[in-house]
């Protein structure tokens, strides 16, 4: 049995409730589509906080805040150096896993474009 299947199956790290509470929690990180930009950002490489200001847009407390939800959440790791504080994808399989996202995503954008149950009817895009 794969490892998905048995996941499935209510065997593995879904099993317990407590668990599948972590794993939501784990997806709720990336439910802000401002920390999911910044974490599609910083697959390329380490990045300072100034960049990614000047990536997204945003005020630097808010990309800090952002950031920091990332870092608590073990998708990013925080190095500085001096007055700098630069953030690096803290594990290669982030990348697969926002590259999954993304394909599930594209296969299913007809459907999530009409999801009225999450976020409500889709308006203007909110800035964080």
């Amino acid at each position: 049995m794969s490892e998905a299947a048995g996941i499935a199956a209510g065997s593995g790290l879904l099993g317990e409730g407590d668990e599948v509470g972590t794993v939501a929690k784990f997806f709720r990180a990336l439910g802000d589509p401002s920390r999911l930009r910044l974490l599609e950002f910083l697959l390329d490489g380490e990045h300072s906080v100034s960049d990614c200001v000047a990536h997204i847009g945003l005020s630097q407390g808010r990309v800090s805040t952002h950031l920091a939800c990332l870092a608590d959440c073990g998708y990013v790791q925080a190095r500085r150096a001096g007055r700098w504080c630069y953030y690096r994808v803290a594990d290669p399989r982030v990348a697969e896993l926002v590259m999954l996202a993304r394909a599930l995503a594209a296969d299913n954008c007809a459907a999530l474009a009409t999801c009225e149950r999450i976020d409500g009817p889709q308006t203007a895009p909110r800035r964080n």
